[in-house]
Formats: C-alpha cells, structure tokens, sequence
C-alpha cells in the first residue's frame, strides 16, 4: 500500500511539473516543445535554433528561463531564432540528447538552419553574455546581419 501511494505521488508530482514546464514569464521568445518543430521550422525560414535541454527541478534553467531568455538584451533577437524548450526528463528528448552529448542542464544547443551544431553553452549566464553568444552563433550560422559600417560601405559605391 505505501509503495502504491508513494508512485501515484510521484505520478502526480510528474504531472504537474509537466503543465508547468510549458509556462514561461511574459516576455520570452516562442518555444516550440519538441526539435523536429523546431527543425521544420527551420527548413522554412532559413533561421537558426536554440535547443534548450532544460527540467523543471533544476534551478539554474529555471533562472535562464524566468531571468536571461525574456530579459531586455535578449529580446531584439528572438525573431532571428527558432526556439526550442526540451524537457531533459522526457524519453522523446533522449536521443537527440546522446546525439549532443547533454550530460549537465542546461545545455543549450545552437544549431543552423540545416540542423548541424555551431556550437553550444551548458550552464547558465547573464542576458548579456546570452545575447552576445547568440550574436555569435548568427555570425557562424552566416546568418547575422550586414554591420552598420558594411552597410555604409556598400552604398558609398
């Protein structure tokens, strides 16, 4: 019997971790729930992504999630991005997790618009080192804008 009402609470512990895990604070980018969203998404737009492998029992993804992805530094870069938010706990994320090599949370990884790794964070980090490693991967994705200075070449010919 305690075996019994110790798995139906753990069940139900489960369950609500799950309907919280698609909450995000006011503010954050649009997070698709599952890679391949995120990858057909990308076959479309041409974008790159960012595949959060996160859980909702780990603190310093909850503070990426409620401080660093809806912050002000981060904001002007959310429509440069397909943005996807995995639950490490989930066995539907584990193979792509073995295929990355996740093995603390978060890990965060950036992929171009084909689907190919240009890089990765595991850990959590301020907004501002957030947006300027998000900056980055649009430079190797080869998906960054024309610079001011570039753009003001070009139109001096």
């Amino acid at each position: 019997m305690k075996t019994l009402i110790k798995s139906l609470a753990l069940v139900l512990l489960t369950s609500a971790a799950l309907v919280h895990a698609g909450d995000f604070p006011k503010g954050s980018p649009k997070f698709e729930s599952s890679l391949r969203s995120a990858l057909n998404d990308a076959k479309k737009n041409g974008k790159p992504i960012v595949a959060v492998y996160s859980a909702v029992w780990c603190g310093p993804c909850q503070a990426m999630k409620n401080n660093v992805y809806p912050s002000d530094s981060v904001k002007p870069l959310h429509d440069k991005f397909n943005w996807a938010y995995l639950d490490a706990d989930d066995k539907r994320n584990e193979k792509d997790m073995k295929k990355f090599g996740v093995s603390g949370i978060p890990h965060i990884e950036f992929l171009n618009a084909a689907g190919e790794s240009v890089g990765k964070q595991v850990g959590g980090n301020s907004p501002e080192a957030f947006a300027s490693k998000l900056n980055e991967v649009l430079t190797k994705a080869g998906t960054a804008p024309a610079t001011a200075t570039a753009a003001a070449d070009t139109s001096k010919k």
